[in-house]
């Protein structure tokens, strides 16, 4: 659906028609959505660039896991925000940093675009502090992209992963020092659990019906412009 606006817009614009968009609603809005995620893999300490989860001969690595919550509050504003952004809870857990460690500060970013509506992204960024002390920042995201060629179930699975020394801000990642890379995963059965954790809020129970609609409106629109859109494009959501 969203893609269809979008190419709607360019459109108007190339026939000089004005238009306006829409900004997101001022009112304050009580509906939240909050789901949990376990993602489990490996990191290499000394690299820089591991895309996939590294195997374990390959010098200096350790397990990592993440089990955080995904907490949008304000769901007409997290739609209507092209950042798409949430807050994030929860703890990295990695023996070789010092054991299940806390999210101090956390933000998720769903289907961000990249450069068209057909590559997108899911953004992580988690600040917590390791046994010793020192401040960290893991950083990860996945590619939702039809080019990939791995299709949709890997693409929104393997969360690709990089632990950078010190609280790292995105503006900032570019000059941050890397202390480790590798990959994560969410599990086929940890993926069932997830979709039990769902938990909508909203003043009725017609309101948290809706609410959670929408959401899912737009998650599987989402994947329909980046998977389908070429086999039928118009999405039926």
């Amino acid at each position: 659906m969203e893609l269809g606006v979008r190419r709607a817009r360019e459109w108007c614009t190339a026939q000089g028609i004005p238009w306006r968009p829409c900004t997101p609603p001022d009112r304050a809005d009580p509906t939240r959505i909050r789901f949990t995620e376990r993602m489990v893999g490996r990191v290499a300490f000394g690299e820089h660039d591991v895309q996939e989860i590294p195997a374990p001969e390959r010098g200096a690595t350790a397990d990592l896991a993440l089990h955080v919550t995904v907490d949008i509050q304000g769901v007409d504003r997290f739609l209507a925000d092209p950042e798409h952004e949430a807050a994030i809870r929860g703890e990295v857990v990695c023996q070789a940093l010092g054991g299940r460690l806390p999210v101090e500060r956390g933000s998720f970013q769903l289907f961000v675009e990249r450069s068209d509506p057909q590559h997108l992204r899911m953004n992580y960024r988690l600040h917590f502090t390791d046994r010793a002390g020192h401040p960290l920042t893991l950083s990860g995201y996945k590619d939702v992209d039809e080019d990939s060629r791995r299709g949709v179930w890997q693409d929104t699975s393997v969360l690709h992963t990089r632990v950078l020394r010190g609280h790292v801000g995105a503006d900032e990642e570019s000059e941050a020092q890397v202390v480790a890379c590798g990959a994560v995963r969410i599990r086929p059965a940890d993926f069932l659990k997830q979709l039990t954790t769902f938990r909508v809020e909203a003043p009725t129970l017609p309101g948290r019906v809706t609410t959670l609609g929408r959401f899912g409106q737009f998650f599987a629109g989402k994947l329909w412009d980046v998977y389908a859109q070429n086999v039928l494009a118009w999405s039926p959501l």
